[in-house]
């Protein structure tokens, strides 16, 4: 019996680790993108990346 309620602990701390983990990256996803687009950027050199034009997404929208 010990054994099974020790492995519910283990099982619902890692459920909570990885639920966690996913709610930090929805969070900061735009922040993610951003850094990634700097990576591509400084790796690629001539290549431009358009992560942060959110402008030209959302033009057509007239509030």
């Amino acid at each position: 019996m010990k054994k099974l309620i020790c492995c519910l602990a283990k099982l619902f701390a890692l459920l909570a680790v990885l639920g966690a983990l996913v709610y930090a990256a929805v969070l900061y996803w735009d922040k993610i993108m951003e850094l990634l687009c700097k990576v591509k950027g400084m790796l690629g050199g001539k290549e431009s990346c358009s992560c942060g034009d959110e402008c030209t997404d959302y033009a057509d929208w007239e509030a």
